[in-house]
């Protein structure tokens, strides 16, 4: 079966301004490179996930 194309929506961002620790930066740094990553990708996903472990810690 072939599925149908869609266009992917983007969802609304607001640009932010946050200072890390250069250590950090380094890390994300070399954890994103060669990959289809950007730092900004990286962080979104990393505050996601952190975001459901509270959730969940809460459920419990």
């Amino acid at each position: 079966m072939t599925r149908k194309f869609k266009i992917p929506n983007i969802p609304p961002t607001t640009s932010k301004s946050i200072r890390f620790p250069n250590d950090i930066i380094d890390a994300v740094e070399a954890a994103i490179r060669g990959r289809d990553c950007t730092f900004s990708a990286f962080v979104v996903e990393a505050v996601r996930v952190a975001l459901e472990n509270l959730e969940e810690e809460d459920e419990d």
